[in-house]
């Protein structure tokens, strides 16, 4: 594994961190609870330092996941769990809930989930478009000064929107989405490493598109995340993605290896990305995912991904 700082936090991560997105199991493939528990615990055995959750990932089961992995690993100390605050998953449908009320009791419930009394990074997950920027941080700032968190970011900000929290507390990391696929905010992502914010990306698989594993349309449920999250998996990125695969697959068959772990090391290499977050919900995928830092792509691969991304889709 290899490890970078955390934007000013001094923090040393692991560059991949294990998101638990699909290991809190709504809108995913099913596994069970062993293999869930399992891939979190295989993630920490491979150098992994750094696991990212939310309570809105199966309204707090994620967050359980974590929390009884740790548990079970004795090793809370030596972990960097990220959380969020802002939205929330109730009845099958995510809401924005940006009040300080309610993200006081989030970080409560947080905390229980995570059998922890204190969270490394605790991120803003959505702007709610109902409440002041101001107020939504203010609670973050508060939880800061209780000892609850210990440093704050926010996730899928616009440059204003960090730029008005910054106002109210120091925004030390930012999660933005990238990958070959969504380059949109890159942009942006530099604007905010430049200021010495952590840059913690996700989306670094595409939600999947980039491991290979699809390769003709497929039809899934309205309620799975890779459609009702991901657009790559409806035209016509659908067919610009697989165009950018076919370059993958040459580098992969010369390099002997996954495209996903060529996806997963384009976004790694990036100096501005303090650490990309890969999602995995078996101990087989996350061993395959931790061995893409074995090894590292050349210039001109990069260059040539680059290029190819660029070329291929629209932004």
């Amino acid at each position: 594994m290899r490890y970078k700082t955390l934007g000013r936090t001094g923090i040393k991560v692991s560059q991949m961190c294990l998101g638990t997105w699909g290991i809190g199991g709504q809108g995913w493939s099913e596994y069970s609870d062993e293999e869930r528990l399992s891939a979190i615990q295989t993630a920490v055995e491979y150098g992994v330092n750094f696991i990212d959750t939310a309570p809105a990932y199966n309204s707090g089961q994620a967050e359980r996941y974590v929390g009884n992995a740790i548990e079970k690993m004795n090793n809370r100390d030596k972990m960097i769990i990220s959380t969020k605050c802002g939205n929330e998953f109730v009845d099958g449908k995510y809401y924005r809930c940006g009040s300080k009320k309610k993200i006081m009791k989030q970080c409560e419930e947080s905390l229980r989930n995570l059998k922890t009394d204190y969270i490394d990074v605790y991120l803003v997950h959505f702007p709610d478009p109902e409440v002041e920027i101001e107020e939504t941080v203010d609670a973050v700032e508060t939880l800061k000064k209780e000892g609850k968190i210990l440093h704050a970011g926010v996730s899928n900000f616009t440059q204003e929107q960090i730029e008005r929290a910054e106002k109210c507390c120091d925004i030390d990391v930012f999660q933005p989405q990238y990958s070959l696929v969504d380059r949109k905010d890159e942009e942006l992502i530099q604007w905010a490493s430049k200021r010495k914010i952590g840059i913690m990306s996700y989306g670094s698989l595409g939600g999947g598109i980039l491991t290979g594993k699809y390769r003709h349309l497929e039809q899934f449920d309205p309620s799975d995340n890779r459609v009702r999250y991901y657009p790559y998996f409806k035209e016509p990125l659908f067919s610009q993605s697989m165009e950018l695969l076919k370059v993958m697959d040459t580098i992969g068959k010369e390099r002997n290896v996954p495209v996903s772990q060529i996806a997963m090391n384009w976004a790694a290499q990036k100096e501005f990305i303090s650490s990309s977050i890969v999602g995995a919900q078996s101990a087989s995928k996350v061993i395959e995912n931790c061995e893409s830092f074995n090894w590292e792509l050349t210039r001109d691969e990069i260059d040539l991904l680059d290029k190819k991304s660029e070329e291929l889709l629209a932004y």
